[in-house]
């Protein structure tokens, strides 16, 4: 007999690429749609902050739109969401449960308490994988059981499984008129999607980034057009300091689910099929959703991914207990403009370039303030846009050099870094408006600028701005030889996500220059012939 099924949805707000909700579809009578918002589950597994919440809502309000054209809607339901959904179980006499299989561990959980409770009540659980480019399982199996560590083994992997699953099809009108509406469709008020007030946060957002499928796709067709810079893309070269983004964008729309990876895969495997030269991975467009796929992979079975300890690849490290200099950091009063712009950037838009990312997470772990990367972690999950359970965790390992990172000594100056891409200090004056008038000169150390140059640009450092914090110079140098100490007394678990190759970053770079340099070669070769 057909289901009656109440399709769950947690991440994966789309109608395109949705394998769950077309298999419910397919098996059902009547589906239900439903959103759970459950506010004390999301503020503990996933601590989101006002920007983050903005962006939910908006997703499921696009969904909601979507849904509508297609002759169903979105059932918004607050509170606890197994009694939310025993009580529906049994008010809407549902045979079968339908939702994304999740990696994270709060979303594990929450799938076998759904288990638990079908079985009690009588009802299927169906879960297919929606959120990532391959069954993350299939790779464990290929590896004996347990991640791989390097991302080198991990595209070894890769190359014995082939090409991910192609994208299922998109989801008609068709495919709902198959099914009866749900009885509750004329009552959609009384499941309509919150407005920012009736949760007690700011009704305005400043992001630039509007949340749901639509805008992400619009925003993903508008990057398609340009196959020439799709094609070229190479992550390292993009500007981390530019007023718009030099990357693509898209990462809030993946994050949440709004938009397929594998559809994005796909469409780009076609643009590099017509192109006769591309970037490659890992530091190609598709090299970027790899990196996001080796992520989740390891986070999906290493315990405590997002802790250090109790961590097994992470290394064990003496961070000190600053609460007044992480503050600092938090709230851009670090003293050091471009560390304080990019923070800036993050409060106000909940989105900053990958390259500043590394900057400020350089600047509060190994680099400067030798404070743990949970702490970073925290205040990212918090307010980016993108905030990914896998990707941020491994992020912050990578960047406080705990794991998978080992050029260690590489540490990214607070000064000399953004100066590189932007020696104006055009967003600096953008995100930090106090030092609008300092000169270019000094607009990345105001504090080395004359007394009187200080008062023209009506900014006296030490009280309308902050004095730098630390000298970088003296902290970083007793930095690297902590870290340089650590890594020798735990030299076993460095080496466990140590590739026996170079930095893949550095690789990519690498054979960029060597391509370059032999087409310079042949160009010369060719002079001489003629």
């Amino acid at each position: 007999m057909p289901h009656w099924t109440i399709h769950l949805f947690r991440k994966g707000l789309r109608l395109h690429d949705n394998p769950t909700l077309l298999a419910a579809l397919e098996s059902s009578e009547v589906v239900y749609p439903v959103y759970i918002l459950d506010r004390k589950f999301l503020m503990s597994a996933m601590n989101m902050g006002t920007l983050r919440w903005h962006f939910l809502l908006q997703s499921l309000e696009d969904l909601q739109r979507n849904l509508t054209k297609l002759g169903s809607c979105l059932l918004v339901i607050q509170g606890e969401y197994e009694s939310v959904l025993r009580d529906h179980v049994k008010k809407w006499n549902i045979t079968q449960v339908t939702l994304d299989a999740e990696i994270e561990p709060f979303y594990k959980e929450m799938e076998r308490t759904i288990q638990v409770l079908g079985g009690e009540m009588g009802f299927d659980v169906l879960s297919l994988m929606g959120h990532t480019l391959y069954d993350i399982r299939r790779i464990l199996d290929m590896n004996g059981g347990t991640p791989p560590l390097t991302y080198k083994r991990f595209l070894h992997i890769l190359s014995v499984l082939g090409d991910p699953d192609m994208p299922v099809r998109n989801l008609t009108a068709e495919d709902f008129q198959r099914c009866k509406p749900p009885p509750e469709l004329c009552l959609a008020e009384c499941y309509r999607v919150p407005l920012p007030e009736d949760l007690e946060i700011p009704r305005e957002s400043q992001s630039p980034w509007r949340g749901g499928e639509t805008e992400g796709l619009q925003r993903l067709e508008q990057h398609l057009k340009n196959q020439g810079w799709i094609a070229n893309f190479t992550k390292p070269k993009t500007i981390p300091n530019s007023l718009l983004p030099s990357t693509t964008g898209l990462s809030p729309y993946f994050s949440l689910g709004c938009l397929s990876v594998r559809s994005f895969f796909y469409r780009l495997s076609n643009i590099y099929a017509q192109s006769k030269n591309h970037s490659l991975p890992p530091v190609s467009l598709q090299g970027q959703l790899l990196w996001r796929e080796f992520f989740y992979t390891v986070a999906s079975a290493t315990p405590n991914f997002t802790k250090m300890a109790g961590n097994p690849i992470c290394l064990q490290i003496n961070w000190y207990q600053d609460a007044e200099r992480l503050h600092k950091w938090r709230m851009a009063q670090t003293g050091f403009p471009w560390i304080d712009a990019i923070m800036t950037q993050l409060h106000q838009e909940g989105w900053i370039h990958h390259l500043a990312r590394h900057a400020v997470a350089c600047f509060l772990t190994r680099g400067d303030l030798w404070i743990s990367w949970e702490e970073g972690m925290k205040v990212f999950e918090e307010m980016l846009l993108d905030a990914d359970y896998s990707i941020n965790a491994g992020n912050w390992m990578w960047l406080s050099a705990s794991a998978f990172f080992h050029q260690y000594t590489r540490i990214f100056c607070p000064v000399r870094f953004g100066k590189r891409t932007d020696p104006e200090g055009q967003y600096i004056r953008k995100y930090l408006p106090v030092l609008t008038n300092f000169p270019s000169k000094y607009i990345y150390e105001p504090w080395t600028a004359p007394e009187e140059a200080q008062k023209q640009a009506g900014c006296i450092i030490g009280q309308d701005y902050p004095l730098p914090m630390i000298n970088h110079k003296e902290a970083s140098d007793r930095n690297l030889q902590l870290m340089k100490q650590v890594r020798e007394e735990q030299y076993g678990t460095a080496q466990l996500t140590r590739d026996d190759m170079d930095d893949p970053m550095e690789m990519g770079l690498k054979r960029e220059r060597s391509e370059e340099n032999s087409k310079k070669g042949k160009r010369a070769r060719n002079r001489e012939q003629t």
